[in-house]
């Protein structure tokens, strides 16, 4: 199985537990992650010091290090007390004095994996800085991840601000998935943003080999996105995808009226303590059983 090749795409805690559950498969597992975060210390450095947001990317490696050590304790670093630098992750900072050093924001990336001995490829969604937007009812424009997270209604339509193309690996990778995996996370802010990319959305159209599949979430967001349902969150990114149908749903639920235009794979994916958290060993079974 460790031969097949697949692309997780989202960011947040979602796609760092998808990327965990991977990590068996080395170099033939990518996380495509979003990077129009704007709040918490990544926001604070974005507002600045300009540049993508590195928050989730962060995120994404701290959940694969498999060997700590003084370098993976010194990247994860959090800095506590007064001052300006309350709140900050080092890493974070290590990534934006990287980027200020003209280092390729994907090259930034690989350095510090390879410092911290991870495997697995992390992409960012695109290197170049842009805000996740939405479209309000009565056709107000909202702009930056958190205010859309707080918005009392569900969007008309979400868009990047400024548009951005992607990352040439990142649609690279797409093209050459066995297994394009959405989510689990924030449907809007983290598994929509790269989705609304031109070329992540016509890559995943052109990857005829590939099986996509929408990992659920265990349970109920808060926010605009938990007003909406499973047939409108596929469409949501069907749409983005040039209208390439989702083959798999992978949930814990029995969706009702879905099962007649989706292969809806049920099965126990959450973890024993949290159960709003997928289990990582559970998680990778069930991907595993995909490739079959």
């Amino acid at each position: 199985m460790i031969e097949h090749k697949i692309v997780a795409i989202g960011g947040g805690h979602g796609l760092g537990r998808v990327l965990a559950a991977l990590s068996d498969f080395g170099g033939n597992a990518t996380g495509i992650v979003a990077t129009t975060d704007n709040g918490g210390s990544t926001g604070r450095i974005r507002e600045c010091q300009g540049g993508i947001a590195w928050g989730d990317t962060r995120n994404c490696i701290n959940q694969l290090i498999m060997d700590p050590s003084i370098s993976s304790m010194m990247f994860e670093y959090r800095f506590k007390g007064q001052g300006e630098l309350h709140g900050h992750n080092l890493g974070n900072l290590m990534l934006t004095a990287l980027d200020n050093l003209s280092v390729r924001p994907l090259d930034a990336i690989n350095l510090i994996r390879d410092m911290l001995k991870v495997e697995t490829h992390i992409i960012p969604m695109s290197e170049h800085p842009s805000d996740l937007g939405a479209l309000t009812s009565d056709l107000r424009k909202i702009s930056g991840e958190t205010n859309v997270d707080e918005m009392d209604e569900l969007p008309l339509r979400l868009f990047l601000d400024p548009e951005v193309p992607a990352t040439l690996e990142a649609i690279d990778a797409v093209k050459q998935a066995d297994l394009i995996l959405l989510g689990p996370g924030s449907f809007l802010t983290s598994i929509m943003p790269p989705l609304l990319l031109p070329g992540i959305g016509k890559a995943i159209n052109s990857n005829k080999k590939a099986k996509v599949v929408f990992i659920d979430n265990l349970s109920k967001e808060f926010g605009p996105a938990g007003k909406m349902d499973h047939r409108m969150m596929l469409e949501w990114c069907e749409r983005a995808c040039s209208g390439r149908k989702v083959d798999i749903i992978l949930t814990d639920k029995e969706l009702n009226g879905l099962q007649q235009e989706y292969d809806c794979k049920k099965t126990d994916l959450a973890s024993p303590n949290h159960d709003w958290r997928h289990d990582r060993e559970k998680l990778k079974d069930a991907i595993i059983d995909l490739l079959k």
